[in-house]
């Protein structure tokens, strides 16, 4: 994949005010403005334009996309509304992108990708096009998810479907395109209680309230929709502490696997803690990194197999290590998926959470290092009560 290309325009410096030359009209020559960046995306693409935009594919865009949209969070949590514009910006240039490729290809066209989302958001909200009623925020959510597997089913029946005209056709460019027909279109009024509700799943397929969440999802992510899902239709906590409950009895459950079987290169003497803080951080000479733990020759050599069985523990089989392993791997993901149903609880983003919780862990460790610099040393050198003590310290001035 080639390195990453400059944007196409210099990033200004910060500007002498967050909302200068910005039009107070939503709607000001959107269409025009929007007509010209389209056209600029496909200059770039044609024959004489951008060498590196040419060569790009949707394989390889894949991390741009990930980034801009990191970039447009960063760009909000800093209240500048220059910078979120032009972040905002950089990620609509994103869809253009793909939206070209695909034009390219005979696919489908920005014009189809602005249709779907126009035709989607008039359907789901039969409550502001239609006569439907969602008098509270959760009747709206509820209907939403009721839709889209009625949207589904259709899918799936039009798929199966020989004879008459199929709800997704494909579109003039050769690609796929959502097509309802009239009846279907009349559907998405004051009937979303009932033709909706009662559309069946097609019989080849099953359809799942959990369909839709993406496997490609980062891990905190894909956890997050699927709690979601699934308490949207009443599978839930009737409230927070019966999630404390469970994470107490998860921890448990990770607690009994550690102490049950000692994974490879983890050494714990009897009476040995694996709480924090002070098993949390590495003594003088120890390594941290997970390379060093996965290879250390604890296992391997003699005299590390003989320190084990005085201590009482007893040497383990290459698959029995593995299966060590996998216990205590699946423990820690139920640990981890009861944070993630807590924070939704909580009506808390947990990937946004973590990236504020290690934004925190820098700036304070980033004390540390200067703390110790300030004494002629440096971290490595400092030992493990003085460690706790910088970290401390780092923590009173936030």
């Amino acid at each position: 994949m080639a390195s990453r290309k400059p944007r196409h325009k210099p990033r200004k410096p910060a500007a002498k005010s967050p909302r200068q030359k910005r039009s107070s009209k939503p709607n000001s020559n959107i269409g025009r403005d929007f007509e010209k960046l389209v056209a600029v995306m496909a200059r770039l693409r044609a024959p004489g334009g951008c060498p590196w935009d040419r060569e790009q594919t949707h394989a390889t865009l894949r991390t741009y996309l990930i980034e801009e949209a990191y970039e447009v969070l960063d760009a909000l949590d800093s209240t500048d509304d220059s910078k979120f514009a032009e972040e905002l910006g950089d990620l609509l240039l994103q869809v253009l992108f793909h939206a070209q490729i695909a034009r390219e290809e005979h696919r489908f066209s920005i014009t189809d990708v602005i249709r779907e989302i126009h035709d989607k958001m008039v359907r789901r909200h039969p409550h502001v096009f239609g006569d439907t009623t969602a008098k509270t925020a959760a009747d709206v959510l509820r209907n939403w998810e009721i839709i889209k597997k009625q949207e589904r089913a259709a899918k799936s029946r039009s798929s199966a479907t020989v004879l008459g005209a199929p709800s997704f056709a494909p579109s003039a460019k050769g690609g796929s395109a959502l097509r309802f027909s009239a009846k279907e279109k009349a559907g998405t009024g004051s009937d979303v209680s009932k033709s909706q509700t009662e559309a069946a799943p097609a019989p080849e397929e099953s359809v799942s309230i959990l369909d839709g969440v993406p496997r490609t999802l980062p891990a905190l992510l894909e956890a997050l929709q699927l709690t979601r899902k699934a308490a949207r239709i009443g599978f839930d906590w009737p409230n927070v502490d019966g999630i404390f409950a469970k994470l107490t009895e998860e921890t448990h459950e990770l607690q009994h696997a550690l102490a049950a079987n000692v994974p490879a290169g983890l050494q714990i003497r009897q009476g040995e803690s694996l709480s924090p803080p002070q098993s949390a951080l590495v003594a003088q000479g120890e390594s941290a990194s997970p390379a060093a733990v996965s290879t250390s020759p604890a296992n391997n050599n003699p005299s590390s197999r003989a320190e084990s069985a005085k201590r009482g523990i007893s040497p383990k089989a290459p698959e029995a290590e593995s299966s060590q392993s996998s216990r205590i791997e699946s423990e820690l993901g139920d640990l981890l998926f009861v944070l993630v149903n807590l924070a939704r609880f909580l009506h808390v983003d947990p990937e946004l959470a973590l990236k504020k919780t290690s934004a925190k862990f820098a700036r304070r460790f980033h004390r540390m290092e200067q703390f110790a610099r300030e004494k002629g040393t440096t971290l490595a050198q400092v030992p493990r009560d003085q460690l706790e003590s910088f970290w401390d310290r780092a923590k009173l001035l936030e």
